[in-house]
């Protein structure tokens, strides 16, 4: 959408507004199930503004008026008013930029300009044959690119060489609403995709450089830690009586005992289980570096009860595997989160105030006690697979004075193999 159709926006009628961001809507791929949301939510918005005339646009009052009205009714928490706030600010976005962002786009459905889709493909080809990028890593830069791509569509750029600085400008504006930890990320991507446009003569200059640099502090967010009782009441209430609960508490253990990633968790194969040495080896997913841990009693037990009495039995190596039909293994993008989240609710696990829980959580969580154990950071680097002790100091926000102990304690050295 140009400026000139966006500006529009800014004049039509609520009605009309709300027809418009239906339909770019179910361009973008929106469910049959979430139009129905919206269409209700955005209906009993227009009424709202009949019955106490707020006029015939929409307007910040009227925004505030109408969630007030649903947060002060009995059924606040119910119903469509739960998903009230969030779908007043989809509409206020699409009328001031023209658009509505969703956190998984199909990327067929975005409007690329047809110039734009070969050098799109081009620089895919080129991340996994020349720089050897993984094919999840490939996968995320090339869908913010594509949503890049469709933004200069819509500000009327039809052929990458139109490009212009005033272009990535507004682009940088528009992800305003994005953390800095994740502008950071989709900028660098776009800085990369420029950089390959100019080296392939595509672009004249690199336009790469009137990109801000989006800086981050390493230990900018402090990560998210269980308490050690809550670990306990979500591992007794995994069902150990079923092959998926068997599965399930086995994987519960490599994160929280040992600290595995869900990628390393998801690829790890029969054969880097040495049962002679009781030793876990694998090459890290996320940074190509060995990885040696013991396997304890308790884990090693878990393992075995697993793969005897509820593995399915099948041709693929690897260990853990999808128990519904097609049985194989996780999807190359699953982060195991139904691993957790089911026994979690079952325990009815609460913390304290809001926090990440997926399987990453667990591995902060170790991390964490180790600090409270003395560990010295370097042991603790080790057992996490960290490329430096840098990445590990950053568990020192949950414990501060617990750090101060463990970094002078560099005289204990424990053999994590």
């Amino acid at each position: 959408m140009d400026s000139h159709n966006k500006a529009k926006l800014d004049y039509l009628p609520l009605g009309r507004l709300i027809e418009r961001a239906l339909r770019y809507l179910e361009r973008i791929g929106y469910s049959r199930r979430s139009l129905r949301r919206y269409i209700t939510i955005w209906g009993h918005l227009a009424s709202f503004a009949g019955e106490r005339d707020f006029g015939d646009e929409f307007s910040e009052d009227l925004s505030a008026g109408f969630l007030e009205a649903c947060r002060s009714h009995d059924d606040a928490r119910r119903g469509w008013r739960l998903h009230a706030a969030f779908g007043v600010r989809m509409l206020g976005d699409f009328r001031r930029d023209g658009r509505i962002e969703r956190s998984r786009t199909d990327r067929n459905k975005l409007d690329i300009p047809a110039a734009m889709r070969k050098p799109l493909r081009d620089y895919e080809v080129y991340c996994r044959d020349r720089r050897h990028l993984r094919s999840s890593t490939i996968g995320e830069r090339t869908g913010e690119l594509v949503k890049f791509l469709d933004f200069l569509g819509s500000r009327g750029v039809q052929t990458l060489p139109q490009l212009q600085p005033a272009d990535l400008t507004a682009y940088v504006a528009w992800l305003e609403r994005y953390r800095p930890k994740t502008i950071s990320r989709i900028v660098s991507g776009v800085r990369l995709f420029l950089r390959y446009l100019t080296m392939r003569g595509i672009l004249l200059q690199n336009l790469g450089e009137v990109l801000p640099r989006v800086r981050v502090a390493r230990d900018s967010a402090i990560p998210s830690v269980w308490d050690s009782d809550l670990v306990v009441k979500l591992l007794q209430a995994v069902d150990r009586s079923s092959p998926v609960g068997k599965r399930d508490y086995a994987i519960l253990l490599l994160a929280s005992r040992l600290g595995l990633r869900s990628v390393d968790l998801r690829m790890l194969r029969l054969e880097d289980l040495d049962w002679e040495a009781s030793i876990l080896r694998i090459t890290q997913s996320k940074t190509g570096a060995p990885l040696h841990l013991p396997i304890s009693e308790e884990v090693g037990e878990a393992l075995i009860d697993y793969l005897r009495f509820g593995r399915p039995d099948t041709e693929y190596r690897e260990v853990f595997l999808k128990h519904k039909r097609p049985i194989g293994p996780f999807d190359g993008d699953s982060r195991l989160h139904n691993v957790i989240n089911r026994w979690r609710q079952l325990a009815g696990t609460r913390f304290v105030a809001r926090q990440h829980h997926g399987l990453h959580s667990l591995r902060h969580t170790l991390a964490t006690k180790l600090l409270r154990e003395q560990t010295p950071i370097h042991v603790i680097s080790e057992i996490l697979g960290h490329a430096s002790t840098a990445s590990t100091l950053i568990y020192a926000k949950a414990d501060t004075e617990t750090l101060r102990g463990a970094a002078l304690n560099t005289e204990e050295v424990h053999d994590v193999e």
